[in-house]
């Protein structure tokens, strides 16, 4: 136990996405070692995640300069809007008074760990963007996660690195509800569109996402590779960020799933995933035993080289490769499967050595 110490935890975004799971599994691993845990948002975050699952939090400012995809121009409008979020998160540490600040990735980490260091009171902060490792890197205690182009370097002694916080039983999922989902997902379908395709159990099954949102160029990709791999169960999941990608979506060649909350079931059901090349969704894959894809620049054109971070479990392909790069995995799937198993250990007890991390700050304070 940690006799009541109190962690403030700035989260950068909505509330909604990877930066606010990856904050979500953070809070539930340190309040399970004995923490009071502290989430501030932007005050025009929704934070429907947090409060999904009843977690209250203190509006605060988060300027975001855009993450990976940040310029000059928006950074520099970003620094501005900094000098006023720095300010109020000072006074909500002064009125906390918390034993250790934390900062989960962009904005969220730059606000922390410059709020902490002016209050004196130590940091941690989750680092993954160029813009917020250049700040934070010597400020508090850094901790770089797997888009950072820090995670495939060795680095100096006090740096971590660690994968996405993951929950700990990210790897629990059951192929048989998924079967049942989808066929009734199918069946539901053909009420309207007689020519609807139908999961074939005796199939292997490609599996397409780019997250919760479904951008253009997987949309284009499950189009393109449906045209030809009649073989495969083809299954998407995720909501068109424009509905104009709906377009792509042909349900007599592919299951087109929208958004779902039985992933984990469906990880266990796929036996290779096509994602874009970013995100908890490859880690999580890897924690499934699951070979994947990585489609590049999927998202405003950005790169994080995953396939590095996942060597041999992963194979990255343009669009035009796509066909291919599947057929690849396949045919040498055994070793995939083998790759994606040397990583699962260490993406199982991610949040145990962020724990670790804040626990060996707070008694070096």
């Amino acid at each position: 136990m940690n006799n009541g110490k109190t962690i403030l935890i700035l989260v950068t975004g909505r509330g909604l996405g990877g930066d606010a799971i990856n904050a979500l599994n953070v809070y539930n691993a340190l309040e399970e070692r004995g923490f009071n845990c502290e989430l501030a948002l932007d005050k025009t975050a929704p934070g429907f995640l947090f409060k999904k699952n009843n977690i209250p939090w203190h509006k605060v400012s988060i300027p975001q300069a855009g993450g990976h995809a940040a310029t000059k121009l928006t950074a520099l409008k970003a620094a501005f809007r900094a000098i006023k979020a720095v300010y109020i998160t000072r006074k909500l540490i002064r009125k906390l008074k918390p034993d250790l600040v934390m900062g989960i990735i962009g904005g969220g980490a730059i606000i922390a760990a410059v709020s902490a260091k002016i209050s004196r009171v130590p940091s941690v902060n989750l680092l993954d963007t160029p813009l917020d490792t250049k700040v934070c890197k010597k400020l508090g205690v850094p901790i770089i996660m797997p888009e950072n182009s820090l995670f495939t370097q060795e680095l100096p002694s006090y740096m971590h690195k660690v994968f996405f916080a993951s929950n700990n039983d990210v790897d629990k999922g059951n192929r048989d509800v998924a079967i049942e989902n989808i066929m009734r997902h199918c069946e539901e379908v053909k009420k309207d569109n007689p020519d609807a395709i139908e999961f074939d159990p005796s199939k292997k099954t490609v599996f397409f996402s780019s997250g919760s949102a479904l951008f253009e160029k997987t949309a284009q990709a499950v189009d393109l590779f449906s045209k030809n791999c009649d073989k495969y169960n083809i299954v998407i999941i995720g909501a068109p960020l424009e509905e104009e990608f709906s377009k792509y979506l042909n349900e007599e060649r592919i299951i087109n799933l929208g958004y779902i909350n039985w992933v984990s079931d469906l990880y266990y059901l796929a036996d290779v995933a096509v994602f874009s090349d970013d995100g908890l969704m490859v880690q999580e894959a890897m924690a499934f035993s699951l070979p994947t894809v990585l489609l590049k620049r999927v998202k405003y054109n950005r790169y994080h080289n995953m396939a590095s971070v996942f060597k041999g479990a992963t194979i990255e392909c343009d669009l035009d490769d796509l066909e291919e790069s599947v057929q690849y995995v396949f045919d040498h799937y055994d070793d995939f499967k083998e790759k994606t198993n040397q990583y699962k250990k260490d993406i199982l007890r991610v949040t145990d050595d962020i724990c670790d991390i804040v626990e060996d700050t707070l008694n070096k304070k």
